[in-house]
């Protein structure tokens, strides 16, 4: 069931508190992905809660007219677009996620990026940051949906890994009290292998840039 409230979406439904969830509320780490062979890759709940830095601007200013934020997390981003005027939309799966980005005064939906979602084949400018890329382990399948949500002339801004690697792998939220998540698919994709998967999926890179060691790539759809 979906409610709106004060310019906000919230979806009512059963939710098992998870790691991500609980660092969220608590508003810091420590939080993991562990693989199988348990290698950890640190996330950054701190950054995330945080407001936009010097590397988000860079992403901001690219931004142009009505902007889907896929993963928004705890709305940042989407909080920092609202108030330069911009329409914005963020879609995260965690309630705690969306309920942190209602709160910064932005509009969120608690749905994944492969069900329904508004104004597909609409929006100017389509987000995959802080390791988004790697959503259902799947890029180029990520990259397709991106490409049906995206009006013609387009762009999608999505973040690279800040090593290069291309693995798609298994993972579970580790909050570093031996409370392990259920397994989800995930990937991971440094600078060059996201322009290979996007070039192979017919996407053009149409710049490229690296800040505060961040890296990011500004891509246009086939349709573009």
């Amino acid at each position: 069931m979906v409610r709106t409230r004060g310019g906000g979406v919230v979806v009512a439904g059963a939710w098992e508190e998870d790691a991500y969830e609980r660092a969220l509320r608590a508003g810091a780490g420590p939080l993991f992905l562990r693989r199988g062979d348990g290698w950890l890759l640190p996330l950054e709940v701190e950054r995330w809660l945080a407001d936009a830095d010097a590397a988000d601007e860079s992403v901001l200013a690219r931004c142009r007219g009505a902007v889907l934020d896929i993963g928004c997390g705890p709305g940042r981003l989407v909080a920092a677009l609202a108030g330069r005027g911009h329409r914005v939309l963020g879609v995260d799966v965690s309630p705690a996620a969306v309920h942190r980005t209602v709160q910064r005064g932005g509009a969120a939906l608690r749905r994944s990026v492969f069900h329904p979602l508004p104004g597909e084949g609409r929006w100017a400018t389509a987000l995959l940051l802080d390791g988004n890329i790697g959503i259902g382990g799947d890029p180029a399948a990520l990259l397709a949906r991106a490409a049906e949500l995206l009006a013609p002339g387009g762009r999608l801004v999505a973040e690279a890994a800040a090593v290069e690697v291309d693995e798609r792998c298994e993972v579970r939220l580790d909050g570093g009290r031996g409370d392990l998540g259920a397994p989800f698919p995930w990937a991971r994709l440094g600078p060059a292998a996201l322009r290979r998967t996007a070039d192979a999926a017919g996407w053009t890179t149409a710049r490229t840039w690296r800040t505060a060691d961040r890296h990011f790539a500004e891509l246009h759809p086939p349709h573009a």
